[in-house]
């Protein structure tokens, strides 16, 4: 594969999904993942070399981290939602036999297949217990198959084996979500057509036989080769890379943060966070969305205090107040768009607070990406979100080398044609 790929970001194919795209990343993909050759792309653009260490703050469901290993760089993740450390986590896990993965999954098949004839009875339906319940929309997965769902995940627990346990849980994961009514038409949201039933175990199947397969594709790598690449993924919060990393030991960063907007990012990974039991309760829930990035009026608590890092950057304050001004003119009333304006000083604040952190964890001269997008949730006020935090990184000492726009999409609500950008700095080390 090659190291740097010959297009420019303007070019419309950046946008798309390559062939070599889909290996590993296709085990369990986020709905809102960039393209997995954009790594590609900035590792060329950087000149880096494979003695250099590469870092996702915000490493999500793992992209920059599998393409760094699938190019043969080491790289290290941080990430704060615990479904998505545990599939980046595994996606990096390309020791296992896919043999052995095949034959556990056909034990697994059997024993699933009896447990499912002898529950037949609707008084024998598998179900979440009520604090889980509370946790997922209404109706987000059918009881059928969330009975089957449940069972499934009995019979992967009951005959646990130590090295095929995290892929046969990810590839449930992915399962389960095609199983459900659960629909990414950008929001999440519930199909109109409920699947009153769904093949569960065929679904599974076909996701354990994509692992294997990759796993065997890749598996040419020399034993001298593998070894010369290390991977980890914290899992923490993003805005205090300092506590997980050692001083001076990050060459390169790419990343795509969380963008200023009204998604609860926790809800795209809800269903499968609750059914893996990440998520027992309500409390379980806000413990994570306390190590986030405020980006969204549904995160927001009391004690938070990244806000009062933008006292000094003018931009950030005039686009608060115009969201107030906005919210008053339209009569908006309900308690989340009171803090709409709170929620972009605190998305801001969150950002400086990293940006400031991660500088003791750079070496001179590390070059860095982050992926990001204008919006306008907020009452249609345009949020310039590359400029902005491109000013906040030079304010801090960085060097804005470039913004280079990534792609377009018209927001069909507000009308608007909104920029992704990609934010290129250099920290020059003092």
């Amino acid at each position: 594969m090659p190291l740097h790929l010959n297009l420019e970001p303007s070019d419309k194919s950046i946008n798309q999904l390559h062939s070599n795209d889909k290996a590993f990343h296709d085990w369990y993909r986020f709905v809102l993942s960039f393209p997995p050759h954009l790594v590609s792309y900035y590792l060329g653009k950087f000149q880096a070399n494979k003695k250099q260490i590469v870092l996702d703050p915000f490493s999500g469901t793992g992209t920059t981290l599998v393409e760094c290993k699938k190019l043969g760089f080491s790289c290290v993740g941080i990430e704060a939602n615990p479904m998505a450390h545990f599939a980046s986590q595994t996606k990096l896990n390309w020791a296992i036999s896919p043999r052995l993965l095949l034959d556990h999954a056909d034990k697994i098949v059997e024993q699933f297949t009896q447990e499912l004839d002898h529950s037949t009875d609707s008084k024998q339906q598998k179900s979440l217990v009520i604090d889980a319940q509370k946790l997922l929309f209404k109706n987000a997965i059918s009881s059928r198959p969330l009975h089957k769902a449940l069972t499934l995940l009995h019979c992967i627990d009951q005959m646990h084996h130590q090295d095929c346990y995290d892929h046969e849980r990810l590839a449930f994961a992915q399962a389960a979500v095609r199983a459900s009514n659960i629909r990414f038409a950008p929001e999440v949201g519930i199909s109109r057509a409920l699947k009153e039933d769904a093949p569960v175990i065929q679904l599974w199947q076909t996701a354990i036989k994509t692992m294997a397969n990759d796993i065997a594709h890749w598996s040419s790598l020399s034993n001298e080769e593998r070894a010369a690449v290390h991977t980890l993924v914290h899992l923490g919060d993003a805005r205090i890379p300092s506590q997980y990393l050692p001083k001076h030991s990050i060459d390169i960063v790419i990343t795509s943060p969380p963008y200023p907007n009204e998604k609860d990012y926790t809800r795209a990974t809800r269903l499968e966070s609750v059914l893996l039991g990440f998520f027992k309760n309500k409390q379980d829930l806000q413990t994570v969305k306390k190590t986030l990035v405020r980006s969204n009026s549904r995160g927001i608590y009391t004690q938070d205090d990244d806000d009062l890092l933008v006292k000094r950057y003018p931009e950030v304050l005039d686009i608060a107040q115009e969201i107030d001004k906005r919210r008053m003119e339209w009569g908006k009333t309900s308690g989340f768009s009171r803090l709409y304006s709170r929620a972009v000083k605190l998305y801001f604040g969150g950002m400086a607070r990293h940006l400031k952190e991660l500088q003791q964890v750079l070496r001179p001269n590390a070059q860095l990406a982050y992926v990001v997008g204008d919006q306008a949730s907020y009452l249609q006020v345009h949020i310039r979100t590359g400029e902005i935090l491109a000013h906040i990184a030079q304010d801090m000492g960085y060097k804005l080398l470039e913004i280079e726009l990534f792609r377009t999409r018209h927001a069909s609500k507000t009308d608007m044609d909104l920029c992704e950008e990609v934010v290129l700095l250099q920290w020059p080390g003092s």
